[in-house]
């Protein structure tokens, strides 16, 4: 049960709810308001998300791996935080296993 849906969102509740997926892409939003959405994701094997239209925000749960963004590489671990402008191309790669994130999507399309 997720106690206080509209404003707490527990990594218990939304692992649970992480749909099963034949390309590995996993990801549940748990929170909404306004502009903002906010969820788990936590794919498996390759990440093929493209460039979004908002901002956001990564606050690694567990693994780590190689984050790129525009190009470059940088290494991350649990409890590291990344921010992506609107419209960047980014990818997790070479990630662990067990390897999740909480991502904030925020404000107009295009970012701020």
């Amino acid at each position: 049960m997720q106690p206080d849906a509209d404003w707490l969102l527990t990594l218990a509740h939304a692992k649970a709810n992480l749909p099963g997926n034949a390309e590995g892409f996993r990801f549940f939003y748990g929170l909404r308001h306004g502009t903002m959405k906010a969820g788990l994701y936590a794919p498996q094997q390759i990440d093929t998300q493209g460039p979004h239209k908002q901002d956001e925000l990564y606050v690694v749960i567990s693994g780590s791996g190689d984050f790129i963004k525009n190009d470059e590489c940088r290494r991350f671990q649990a409890n590291d935080v990344l921010f992506v402008e609107a419209g960047i191309s980014h990818r997790f790669e070479n990630f662990t296993d067990d390897f999740s994130t909480w991502v904030i999507f925020w404000g107009p399309d295009g970012g701020e």
